[in-house]
């Protein structure tokens, strides 16, 4: 349970932040249109991102155990950078909010091709899926795929209510304030994981 508690912080960290993959998600939402299609395409995606990442890395320190030592050390420098990010924003606000309501909603077949785009597309989604995730799930050793699966649970958590809550969560992430208390979970949150990476290695 530890380790899919972990799983699921981490995950929900990395995937609550301001971008085009949440503001598509959540205007669909608000559009009330093929949500449970784009949903279904984002937690699957990362579904499938994370196992990549938690069986690749896996895979290495395996065959090589020396290897867990540096993704340890070089994911956590990762992390405690990403933390630093986040702390910036909450102390040096830039005004930014997710604004979706814009746009029409289209196509059914351009909806989705567009979901799959900013899903697939977007190289931060690798960062944070298969290798930030992947070198965290390593450190778990036997318990990888737990925290794994946890990291799997937080996103479809994540666009699900992001999706089918969008009437509500739309007014609240509307204000930079909420993205500045976000902020400040994530910062804290990847700060303590970058500094226990490293200090484990």
């Amino acid at each position: 349970m530890t380790a899919l508690a972990a799983g699921f912080g981490t995950g929900l960290s990395l995937i609550v932040a301001i971008g085009a993959q949440n503001a598509f998600v959540l205007r669909q939402g608000l559009h009330r249109d093929a949500v449970l299609q784009v949903v279904a395409i984002c937690a699957l995606s990362d579904a499938v991102l994370i196992t990549l990442g938690v069986a690749g890395v896996g895979a290495v320190v395996v065959a090589w155990p020396g290897a867990l030592t540096a993704v340890a050390l070089v994911g956590g420098a990762f992390l405690l950078g990403y933390g630093a990010l986040a702390a910036r924003r909450v102390l040096r606000p830039g005004g930014d909010a997710l604004r979706a309501e814009a746009g029409t909603a289209g196509t059914r077949r351009r909806v989705l091709l567009t979901c799959l785009a900013l899903t697939w597309l977007n190289p931060h989604v690798y960062l944070d899926t298969v290798f930030l995730l992947g070198s965290i799930a390593a450190d778990q050793g036997p318990l990888r795929w737990t925290f794994g699966l946890g990291a799997a649970v937080a996103s479809l958590c994540w666009f699900a209510a992001l999706g089918f809550g969008a009437r509500l969560l739309g007014r609240f992430l509307s204000r930079p304030s909420a993205w500045r208390a976000l902020d400040g979970l994530v910062a804290v949150t990847m700060i303590a994981l970058g500094g226990m990476l490293i200090a484990g290695a």
